[in-house]
Protein backbone atom coordinates (compact mmCIF):
# COMPACT_ATOMS: atom_id res chain seq x y z
CA UNK A 1 0.00 0.00 0.00
CA UNK A 2 1.43 3.17 -1.04
CA UNK A 3 0.78 6.42 0.96
CA UNK A 4 1.75 9.46 2.01
CA UNK A 5 0.95 9.51 5.74
CA UNK A 6 3.83 7.72 7.77
CA UNK A 7 1.65 6.73 10.07
CA UNK A 8 -0.11 4.27 7.69
CA UNK A 9 2.43 1.10 7.34
CA UNK A 10 1.31 -2.26 7.18
CA UNK A 11 -1.41 -4.28 7.97
CA UNK A 12 -2.78 -7.56 9.00
CA UNK A 13 -5.70 -9.33 10.73
CA UNK A 14 -5.47 -10.02 14.31
CA UNK A 15 -8.24 -11.81 15.72
CA UNK A 16 -10.77 -10.36 13.36
CA UNK A 17 -9.46 -6.63 13.95
CA UNK A 18 -7.55 -5.21 10.67
CA UNK A 19 -4.63 -3.96 12.80
CA UNK A 20 -2.72 -1.00 11.21
CA UNK A 21 1.33 -1.43 12.31
CA UNK A 22 4.70 -0.65 11.66
CA UNK A 23 7.65 -3.41 11.09
CA UNK A 24 11.03 -2.63 11.14
CA UNK A 25 14.73 -4.18 11.88
CA UNK A 26 16.05 -7.64 12.20
CA UNK A 27 17.18 -9.47 15.59
CA UNK A 28 14.99 -10.04 18.74
CA UNK A 29 11.49 -8.69 18.30
CA UNK A 30 10.48 -5.81 20.49
CA UNK A 31 6.69 -4.79 21.01
CA UNK A 32 6.23 -1.02 20.94
CA UNK A 33 2.60 0.07 22.88
CA UNK A 34 1.49 3.67 22.14
CA UNK A 35 -0.50 5.74 25.10
CA UNK A 36 -3.82 6.97 24.71
CA UNK A 37 -3.86 10.51 23.96
CA UNK A 38 -6.11 11.88 21.35
CA UNK A 39 -4.88 10.94 17.46
CA UNK A 40 -2.28 9.20 18.68
CA UNK A 41 -1.43 6.75 16.69
CA UNK A 42 1.86 4.04 16.86
CA UNK A 43 4.00 6.22 14.54
CA UNK A 44 3.13 9.52 16.59
CA UNK A 45 4.34 7.91 19.42
CA UNK A 46 7.20 6.04 18.58
CA UNK A 47 8.40 7.73 15.39
CA UNK A 48 12.09 9.20 16.99
CA UNK A 49 12.36 5.68 18.94
CA UNK A 50 11.76 2.96 16.12
CA UNK A 51 15.12 3.73 14.17
CA UNK A 52 17.20 3.51 16.56
CA UNK A 53 16.25 0.40 17.73
CA UNK A 54 16.14 -1.12 14.58
CA UNK A 55 19.23 -1.26 14.24
CA UNK A 56 19.79 -4.42 16.53
CA UNK A 57 16.25 -5.05 16.80
CA UNK A 58 13.05 -6.51 14.73
CA UNK A 59 11.03 -3.16 16.14
CA UNK A 60 6.67 -3.81 15.60
CA UNK A 61 4.65 -0.71 16.59
CA UNK A 62 0.94 -1.44 16.40
CA UNK A 63 -1.79 0.85 16.39
CA UNK A 64 -4.36 -1.00 19.62
CA UNK A 65 -7.46 -1.47 18.53
CA UNK A 66 -9.51 1.92 18.91
CA UNK A 67 -6.48 3.59 18.17
CA UNK A 68 -4.79 5.31 15.09
CA UNK A 69 -5.58 3.32 11.74
CA UNK A 70 -6.56 0.38 13.36
CA UNK A 71 -10.24 -1.25 13.84
CA UNK A 72 -12.85 0.84 15.61
CA UNK A 73 -15.61 -2.34 16.56
CA UNK A 74 -18.84 -1.18 16.60
CA UNK A 75 -19.99 -1.55 20.28
CA UNK A 76 -16.51 -2.24 21.26
CA UNK A 77 -15.99 -2.95 25.30
CA UNK A 78 -13.00 -1.19 25.24
CA UNK A 79 -10.50 -2.01 28.38
CA UNK A 80 -7.72 -4.01 29.40
CA UNK A 81 -9.69 -7.47 28.32
CA UNK A 82 -9.72 -5.89 25.20
CA UNK A 83 -6.78 -4.50 24.92
CA UNK A 84 -4.40 -7.40 26.18
CA UNK A 85 -6.66 -9.88 23.61
CA UNK A 86 -5.77 -7.71 20.65
CA UNK A 87 -1.46 -7.68 21.70
CA UNK A 88 -1.63 -11.15 22.20
CA UNK A 89 -3.83 -11.79 19.00
CA UNK A 90 -1.32 -9.77 16.94
CA UNK A 91 1.94 -11.22 18.23
CA UNK A 92 0.23 -14.49 17.50
CA UNK A 93 -0.89 -13.44 13.86
CA UNK A 94 2.87 -12.20 13.23
CA UNK A 95 4.18 -15.73 14.58
CA UNK A 96 5.83 -14.30 17.05
CA UNK A 97 6.46 -16.89 20.44
CA UNK A 98 7.81 -13.94 22.98
CA UNK A 99 8.49 -10.31 22.87
CA UNK A 100 10.38 -7.36 24.41
CA UNK A 101 7.62 -4.95 25.24
CA UNK A 102 8.30 -1.39 25.60
CA UNK A 103 5.12 0.39 27.19
CA UNK A 104 4.13 4.16 27.31
CA UNK A 105 1.79 5.72 30.02
CA UNK A 106 -1.70 3.87 29.00
CA UNK A 107 0.86 1.18 26.87
CA UNK A 108 2.81 0.54 30.31
CA UNK A 109 -0.08 -0.87 31.83
CA UNK A 110 -0.82 -2.92 28.94
CA UNK A 111 2.62 -4.40 28.96
CA UNK A 112 2.10 -4.75 32.82
CA UNK A 113 -1.15 -6.64 32.16
CA UNK A 114 0.50 -8.84 29.28
CA UNK A 115 3.42 -10.04 31.36
CA UNK A 116 1.21 -10.60 34.38
CA UNK A 117 -1.32 -12.62 32.30
CA UNK A 118 1.07 -14.10 29.57
CA UNK A 119 4.16 -14.09 31.15
CA UNK A 120 5.39 -17.30 28.78
CA UNK A 121 4.92 -14.40 26.04
CA UNK A 122 7.29 -11.59 27.40
CA UNK A 123 11.03 -10.82 27.99
CA UNK A 124 11.61 -7.68 28.97
CA UNK A 125 9.97 -5.04 30.43
CA UNK A 126 10.46 -1.40 29.71
CA UNK A 127 7.74 1.04 31.41
CA UNK A 128 7.56 4.62 30.82
CA UNK A 129 5.56 7.27 32.42
CA UNK A 130 3.62 4.10 33.00
CA UNK A 131 0.20 3.44 34.40
CA UNK A 132 -1.10 0.18 36.32
CA UNK A 133 -0.61 1.21 39.88
CA UNK A 134 -2.90 3.12 42.26
CA UNK A 135 -2.89 6.37 41.72
CA UNK A 136 -5.33 9.55 42.17
CA UNK A 137 -6.30 10.75 38.57
CA UNK A 138 -3.89 13.91 37.68
CA UNK A 139 -5.46 16.84 36.41
CA UNK A 140 -3.38 16.67 33.18
CA UNK A 141 -4.68 13.12 32.89
CA UNK A 142 -8.55 14.05 33.41
CA UNK A 143 -7.79 16.50 30.60
CA UNK A 144 -6.25 14.14 28.17
CA UNK A 145 -9.19 11.89 28.58
CA UNK A 146 -11.86 14.85 28.13
CA UNK A 147 -10.30 16.35 25.23
CA UNK A 148 -12.97 17.58 22.98
CA UNK A 149 -11.37 19.03 19.75
CA UNK A 150 -9.99 22.22 19.10
CA UNK A 151 -6.90 23.61 18.17
CA UNK A 152 -6.69 25.63 21.10
CA UNK A 153 -7.53 22.53 23.50
CA UNK A 154 -5.14 20.84 21.73
CA UNK A 155 -1.88 23.05 22.05
CA UNK A 156 -3.36 23.08 26.17
CA UNK A 157 -2.86 19.81 26.05
CA UNK A 158 0.79 19.67 24.13
CA UNK A 159 1.75 22.02 26.93
CA UNK A 160 0.65 19.83 29.74
CA UNK A 161 2.94 17.04 28.18
CA UNK A 162 6.12 18.58 27.39
CA UNK A 163 8.24 20.90 29.89
CA UNK A 164 9.96 21.95 26.60
CA UNK A 165 7.43 24.61 25.40
CA UNK A 166 9.89 25.15 22.61
CA UNK A 167 8.27 21.74 21.54
CA UNK A 168 5.19 22.97 21.38
CA UNK A 169 4.27 25.12 18.21
CA UNK A 170 1.70 26.23 16.22
CA UNK A 171 2.65 23.66 13.35
CA UNK A 172 2.42 20.90 15.82
CA UNK A 173 -0.87 21.61 17.81
CA UNK A 174 -2.62 21.78 14.35
CA UNK A 175 -0.69 18.57 12.82
CA UNK A 176 -2.24 16.89 15.95
CA UNK A 177 -5.54 18.74 16.29
CA UNK A 178 -6.36 17.38 12.40
CA UNK A 179 -5.23 13.94 13.70
CA UNK A 180 -7.55 13.73 16.25
CA UNK A 181 -10.50 15.02 13.97
CA UNK A 182 -10.01 11.84 11.47
CA UNK A 183 -12.82 10.15 10.75
CA UNK A 184 -13.89 7.71 13.88
CA UNK A 185 -11.29 8.74 15.84
CA UNK A 186 -13.03 10.93 18.22
CA UNK A 187 -16.24 9.15 18.31
CA UNK A 188 -14.37 5.75 19.70
CA UNK A 189 -11.80 8.31 21.83
CA UNK A 190 -14.76 9.73 23.60
CA UNK A 191 -16.23 6.48 24.34
CA UNK A 192 -12.78 5.00 26.11
CA UNK A 193 -12.35 7.14 28.86
CA UNK A 194 -15.92 8.80 29.70
CA UNK A 195 -16.33 10.46 33.39
CA UNK A 196 -15.92 9.90 36.21
CA UNK A 197 -12.42 9.35 34.70
CA UNK A 198 -11.24 8.07 37.99
CA UNK A 199 -12.50 4.33 37.08
CA UNK A 200 -10.80 4.28 34.15
CA UNK A 201 -7.01 4.61 36.06
CA UNK A 202 -8.36 1.96 38.64
CA UNK A 203 -9.46 -0.51 35.78
CA UNK A 204 -6.02 -0.65 34.70
CA UNK A 205 -4.07 -1.30 37.90
CA UNK A 206 -2.49 -4.55 38.23
CA UNK A 207 -2.84 -6.00 41.70
CA UNK A 208 0.77 -5.05 43.94
CA UNK A 209 1.68 -9.19 44.49
CA UNK A 210 1.02 -9.74 40.85
CA UNK A 211 3.25 -6.96 40.06
CA UNK A 212 5.72 -8.07 42.40
CA UNK A 213 5.46 -11.73 41.55
CA UNK A 214 7.19 -10.91 37.78
CA UNK A 215 10.22 -12.17 37.39
CA UNK A 216 11.15 -9.72 33.58
CA UNK A 217 13.98 -8.05 33.51
CA UNK A 218 12.38 -4.41 33.46
CA UNK A 219 13.68 -0.78 32.41
CA UNK A 220 11.46 2.21 33.99
CA UNK A 221 11.51 5.85 32.99
CA UNK A 222 10.10 8.71 33.94
CA UNK A 223 10.26 12.13 33.41
CA UNK A 224 10.83 13.89 36.64
CA UNK A 225 8.08 17.08 35.67
CA UNK A 226 5.20 14.40 34.45
CA UNK A 227 2.00 16.01 34.25
CA UNK A 228 -0.23 13.51 33.09
CA UNK A 229 1.15 10.53 35.22
CA UNK A 230 2.51 10.93 38.41
CA UNK A 231 6.34 10.07 38.79
CA UNK A 232 5.12 8.31 42.35
CA UNK A 233 3.77 5.53 39.34
CA UNK A 234 7.28 4.34 38.69
CA UNK A 235 8.93 4.66 41.68
CA UNK A 236 5.90 2.32 43.39
CA UNK A 237 6.36 -0.19 40.31
CA UNK A 238 10.17 0.14 41.38
CA UNK A 239 9.69 -0.93 44.79
CA UNK A 240 7.36 -3.88 43.86
CA UNK A 241 9.61 -5.23 40.81
CA UNK A 242 12.33 -7.68 41.64
CA UNK A 243 14.67 -7.02 38.71
CA UNK A 244 14.30 -3.36 37.80
CA UNK A 245 15.81 -0.58 37.13
CA UNK A 246 14.65 3.06 37.26
CA UNK A 247 15.96 6.26 35.21
CA UNK A 248 14.37 9.40 35.73
CA UNK A 249 14.71 12.23 33.31
CA UNK A 250 14.98 15.86 35.01
CA UNK A 251 13.33 18.74 32.96
CA UNK A 252 11.20 16.50 31.34
CA UNK A 253 7.65 16.09 31.30
CA UNK A 254 4.95 13.06 29.94
CA UNK A 255 7.18 12.70 26.33
CA UNK A 256 10.91 11.54 27.76
CA UNK A 257 11.16 9.45 24.35
CA UNK A 258 10.32 13.03 22.41
CA UNK A 259 12.14 15.40 24.42
CA UNK A 260 15.38 13.09 25.47
CA UNK A 261 15.25 10.84 22.37
CA UNK A 262 18.95 10.35 21.70
CA UNK A 263 19.20 9.57 25.66
CA UNK A 264 16.64 7.35 26.16
CA UNK A 265 17.09 5.47 23.23
CA UNK A 266 20.41 5.04 24.14
CA UNK A 267 19.67 3.25 27.64
CA UNK A 268 16.72 1.69 26.02
CA UNK A 269 18.88 -0.19 23.30
CA UNK A 270 21.75 -0.45 26.45
CA UNK A 271 19.15 -2.35 28.32
CA UNK A 272 17.68 -4.31 25.53
CA UNK A 273 21.46 -5.43 24.98
CA UNK A 274 22.01 -6.51 28.34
Amino acid sequence: MTTSNPEIGLSINTGGIQTNYHDTGEGSPVLLIHGSGPGVSAWANWRLTIPALAVCHRVIAPDMVGFGFTDRPVNADYGMALWVRHAIDFIDALGLEKVSVIGNSFGGALALGLAVMHPQRVDKLILMGSVGVDFEITDGLDKVWGYMPSIANMKALLDIFAYNRELVTDELAELRYQASIRPGFQKSFSSMFPEPRQQWVDSMRIEDQKIAALDNQTLIIHGREDQVIPFSNSLKLFSLIKHANLHAFGKCGHWSQIEHAESFNRIVVDFLAD
